[in-house]
């Protein structure tokens, strides 16, 4: 059916305007003021509401194994509480691990999240080794329309990977034209400083933030922004989290490095001490890197608001209270993850937009924009434009809440922002024309995502 979405406030990134959106096979085909449409349209009056983009995660972990455990959510159950947040695509870490066979482990991804996710979706697909079998499979992966990797400088014997396994990965990326993602640690620090505090009985939650510093996080950026100026690649760290890493990534942009930097919704919003909270209650809150000082989140907010930030992900992870619990006598079996994929972009909106400093251009740019236009979705993705996929998100700034793991629909047990206040939700979402959330509810098709086969550079 067609749809008219009449009297909102239009914003994007680089507009803001008074009009109506009329969609019809799945895709914006009319923007502008009162509207002549066909009988049998359905119309939506978003007076006094803003009409955004679908929003798009660039950064969220759905399946999940950790030590023989996996992580809480599904596809359908990740996908729908990411709609409820305003997220109509996300991208998903497809992480085989090393001993694993790359394309079957794509495959299995890919099979877990078709027919069973309500929004959009696509794959960053992790390198965890490169043998000679790894460079036909990669060029396989990318010519299905994945055209992004993910590489880890962490995780040492699991996902981590040499130096020699780095440079073949970036000198391919390059060819391809793909650009690869890093999360940007020391392993071998990391794992040395581990072993120093669990030997000395420091075994805690309270410990994971010690055992990888911020110096280790700036190390890590250094080396992989050092590779990127020796193969000519493009890369995007993820989940940056202090200043240190911060200034080493923006001196490798000033010296002509390719490099774009995520910062998640929990860097800007925790800090350490949340991981210290007693009777183990801190566990909750270990991610990687971990959550640091809160003197950093006035350095990566700033960064956001000037753009050296490109994009606000989630690293969304959801391992409930009883998984964490595998660490309950060693930090280092704690599975890394704070859930967020349904509370991103309203955290982003109330503490940037309506609380903070940030601009609502560059909200739209940070939560969206700038992800389609790196990952290979624009304009498709990412803009409210005739001839763009219809996703969309009509945002009551009016509405007054309280973040809760009583009322998320996120599969985990608990909410790492459990009673923060938030001002503004999405009132109704639409994925490719069809109405998947209203009045903040879940009401459209478990099955409505599709797999995003995205552009590359080459």
């Amino acid at each position: 059916m067609p749809l008219l979405i009449k009297n909102g406030e239009v914003i994007t990134a680089d507009r803001r305007t008074q009009a109506d959106i009329y969609i019809e096979d799945e895709t914006i085909t009319e923007i502008g003021e009162t509207l002549s449409v066909p009988e049998g349209t359905e119309v939506i009056d978003a007076s006094g509401k803003y009409v955004f983009p679908g929003f798009i995660d660039p950064h969220v972990h759905i399946y999940l194994p950790f030590m023989g455990s996996y992580a809480k959510d599904t596809h359908e159950t990740g996908s729908q509480a990411a709609l409820l947040g305003g997220t109509t695509t996300f991208i998903e870490m497809c992480c085989p691990a090393a001993h694993e066979d790359a394309l079957e482990g794509y495959q299995h991804w890919k099979t877990l999240a078709e027919g069973n996710a309500a929004c959009d979706y696509a794959f960053h697909m992790g390198v965890t080794r490169f043998d000679d079998a790894t460079e036909a499979q990669l060029r396989e992966i990318v010519a299905d329309g994945t055209g992004s990797f993910k590489v880890f400088l962490a995780y040492k014997g699991a996902f981590g990977i040499d130096d020699e396994a780095l440079f073949k990965t970036l000198t391919l990326a390059k060819e391809l034209g793909v650009i690869t993602t890093a999360h940007t640690e020391n392993a071998e620090l990391v794992a040395q400083m581990q072993a120093k505090l669990l030997s000395e009985g420091k075994t805690g939650p309270e410990w994971h933030e010690p055992s990888r510093p911020e110096y280790v996080e700036a190390d890590g950026v250094h080396h992989f922004a050092t590779f990127l100026e020796a193969t000519g690649a493009k890369g995007y760290i993820v989940h940056l989290s202090c200043e240190p890493a911060l200034d080493a990534a923006l001196e490798a942009k000033q010296r002509g490095v390719d490099l774009a930097i995520e910062s998640v919704i929990p860097h800007l919003m925790l800090d350490k001490t949340y991981a210290e909270r007693p009777d183990f209650e801190g566990a909750k809150y270990v991610m990687s890197p971990p959550l640091r000082d809160k003197r950093n989140q006035t350095a990566l907010w700033e960064a956001l608001s000037r753009g050296d930030i490109s994009t606000v992900g989630t690293d969304h992870a959801p391992f409930d209270t009883a998984q964490k619990s595998m660490g309950r006598t060693d930090f280092t079996r704690i599975p890394n993850g704070v859930p967020a994929i349904e509370d991103r972009v309203n955290l982003l909106y109330t503490y940037g937009v309506s609380r903070g400093q940030l601009d609502i251009h560059r909200f739209v740019d940070a939560a969206s924009t700038r992800a389609a236009k790196l990952f290979g979705l624009y304009p498709r993705k990412g803009t409210v434009d005739v001839g763009s996929d219809a996703d969309l998100v009509v945002y009551d700034p009016e509405y007054r809440g309280q973040l809760s793991a009583k009322t998320q629909t996120m599969n985990v047990d608990y909410n790492g922002f459990e009673g923060v206040e938030i001002d503004g939700r999405p009132e109704v979402v639409t994925v490719r024309g069809v109405i998947q959330v209203r009045a903040g509810q879940f009401v459209g098709d478990k099955a409505r995502g599709r797999f995003l086969r995205r552009e590359t550079g080459g």
